[in-house]
């Protein structure tokens, strides 16, 4: 994406505003930001969320062993390197699945102990403390947008969508099917992706009531990502699952497109892996699509058949641009990418967890521009 610099000649001073564009894309790269030290090899990411270049918080877990669940793990950004957050009187194990905030002040934290049972955490942006979960409701993912704080999870096996009123979390009415990720405009305005016994699923919520479509049939595809840039742009992202093949071929990924009248298939620069993160552009409009697990089909005959993919997907509104993740010594390839965007700038965060030795894993950070 090309960098556009909009100067605004004032009386006393000027202001550049840099807005990215696709040749910027090009000439940039994504950079591997290092974890604190006291942060421990075995430890993994899962989630991220950021307010600003000096704002930006991400959760996991830490001193995962063969046997050992671990423990919640939160580090802040502060404009200048990651930090370990420390967490007073929560002395359980287990794991931080998910993040989210409404604003600087009003950050949740979703996870899971070892026993199973839900956790939630809140931060009034410097401390960190336990509040009381959704009696019975086990946890996957918070999100938040338009003023909004919405939690996914599941009670007595089924699933289960609560808002947050500004007093408790309140049930809302649940889509057919499963659903893995949200996009939240308003209270009266919100797009789920998941999946149905039909395929792959995007429904949308008005205030009222969900309507959905099966935006690819195929068996067992799904979508975990939805960003919704306008009412006839919106995308969803995930795996396009199939049926037979040969023995430990990977699954093929899933973009789509809704256009305000139907929603088509697009094309992406990669054979295999899982869609897992849509980040918009300061503009709202998509701008980047990460890809993990990506592959391509190698030269014909070679072996094996498959050649690394590219890791994220930069969109220009005509065309992705690809990019691979940076190698870091003595780790693999990330097994999971989450992005963050930094509202009001160009860049963004990749968090998750790479392929460490022998069968280990590592906390992995990356950022763009």
């Amino acid at each position: 994406m090309a960098r556009r610099l909009v100067v605004a000649a004032l009386a006393v001073a000027m202001t550049i505003v840099t807005i990215m564009t696709p040749a910027t894309a090009q000439t940039l790269s994504w950079q591997h930001v290092p974890v604190p030290a006291q942060v421990r090899p075995q430890a993994g990411l899962n989630e991220a969320v950021a307010f600003g270049s000096d704002q930006a918080w991400a959760v996991g877990t830490d001193a995962v062993g063969r046997e050992a669940p671990g423990f919640p793990l939160v580090l802040r950004w502060n404009g200048t390197a990651w930090q370990r957050q420390s967490l007073p009187g929560i002395g359980w194990q287990g794991d931080l699945l998910s993040v989210a905030a409404t604003s600087p002040t009003m950050v949740w934290a979703v996870g899971r102990d070892s026993a199973g049972s839900a956790r939630l955490l809140r931060s009034d942006g410097n401390s960190w403390y336990e509040s009381r979960p959704p009696r019975g409701v086990v946890l996957t993912k918070v999100v938040a947008g338009g003023g909004e704080t919405w939690l996914i999870g599941s009670r007595d096996g089924a699933q289960v969508l609560l808002r947050w009123d500004g007093h408790g979390w309140r049930d809302v009415p649940v889509p057919p099917g499963a659903v893995y990720g949200l996009h939240i405009l308003a209270a009266d305005d919100v797009w789920a992706a998941g999946a149905t016994d039909s395929g792959a699923a995007v429904s949308h919520w008005d205030g009222q009531a969900w309507q959905q479509t099966i935006v690819n049939g195929f068996p067992r595809s799904a979508v975990g990502s939805v960003l919704a840039v306008s009412p006839t742009e919106v995308w969803a992202g995930g795996t396009a699952g199939f049926v037979g093949g040969p023995v430990g071929r990977p699954i093929p990924p899933l973009l789509v497109r809704w256009d305000g009248q139907a929603w088509n298939r697009v094309t992406v620069p990669t054979d295999f892996g899982s869609v897992t993160s849509l980040a918009p552009a300061t503009s709202g409009a998509l701008a980047w699509v990460s890809v993990a697990r990506s592959q391509k089909w190698g030269p014909p005959g070679s072996y094996p058949p498959f050649v690394s993919g590219p890791d994220f997907l930069a969109w220009d509104g005509q065309s992705f641009t690809e990019h691979s993740e940076p190698a870091v010594a003595g780790e693999g390839d990330s097994s999971l990418l989450r992005l963050a965007p930094v509202p009001g700038t160009s860049a963004v965060w990749s968090v998750g967890r790479a392929d460490g030795p022998e069968g280990t894993f590592a906390p992995r950070i990356m950022r763009f521009g």
